[in-house]
């Protein structure tokens, strides 16, 4: 796709959550400048698998851009970066709060080479706030956020997503707002920063859940496969292996009853709630 042609991106992000978002934008026709330090991504060593020389969690990030190797610790490579933003549309990195503004590269700093830069900073808990400095891990915010808590069996511990859940969706949060500031940008001129946490992301997406525990004061449990409030939404097991079912309103279940054999069921009293 060739939605953002000529757009320049330097993503100076590293692991899952920055460089997703990236990648997608990459994906949409921007030109992606990948930032690594001489020691290279954290996920360069995360395996097996690999893929001749690569790593598959770093390929699975990292799609579609181009590599530059830059030492921020070096005069040399805080101007190389400080050139490059200058050119830029869109800076995105994932340091720890105020890190980079030691070398200069926060975005009050580089606000003032390029005006228009959309600058976007991808922190465990945000810019402000009591754990502003902290680092922040996606094992840990699944923990601190509450997915754990509705994640597993009624009968077994807090249970992570298999995948990195905070990861990803703060990388999709982080795109939107990348996406938005392009349009005000278009609109103004003017760039802006962008503030995206895991925290922020994972208590956002608990979403219905929640929202639940708002309105009755109730902590919600493990229910495995079920949903709290739809059934049958969860998985059954047949003769021939399990299989994952979602009804989600009477028209549907009627259908799912007449589709294994059993229209009665649809108007049994006891599924009729």
């Amino acid at each position: 796709m060739s939605a953002l042609k000529d757009i320049k991106v330097l993503d100076l992000s590293r692991i899952l959550a920055g460089p997703f978002g990236t990648q997608i934008l990459a994906d949409l026709g921007a030109e992606v400048w990948k930032v690594e330090s001489p020691w290279g991504d954290d996920t360069r060593s995360w395996g097996p698998p690999f893929v001749g020389d690569e790593s598959a969690y770093y390929l699975s990030a990292n799609r579609g851009k181009k590599s530059i190797i830059v030492n921020l610790r070096e005069e040399r490579g805080q101007k190389i970066i400080k050139d490059l933003a200058s050119k830029a549309d869109i800076f995105v990195e994932n340091f720890k709060v105020g890190n980079l503004a030691r070398f200069g590269l926060d975005y009050t700093s580089l606000a003032e080479i390029n005006p228009g830069l959309i600058y976007a900073s991808v922190t465990g808990f945000g810019q402000t706030g009591p754990r502003a400095q902290e680092p922040g891990y996606d094992a840990a915010l699944q923990g601190m956020t509450g997915i754990m808590s509705v994640t597993g069996e009624p009968d077994g511990g807090p249970t992570k997503v298999g995948a990195a859940w905070v990861d990803i969706l703060t990388g999709l949060t982080s795109l939107i707002g990348i996406l938005s500031a392009l349009h005000e940008k278009s609109l103004s001129g003017k760039g802006q920063h962008i503030d995206v946490s895991l925290f922020d992301v994972g208590i956002a997406c608990m979403a219905n859940i929640a929202q639940s525990y708002l309105a009755t004061g109730v902590s919600p449990g493990r229910i495995g496969n079920a949903h709290p409030q739809v059934a049958p939404y969860q998985d059954f097991r047949a003769s021939d292996g399990d299989f994952m079912t979602a009804a989600n309103n009477d028209d549907q279940f009627r259908r799912l009853c007449e589709t294994i054999g059993l229209p009665n069921l649809a108007e049994d009293s006891r599924f009729t709630t």
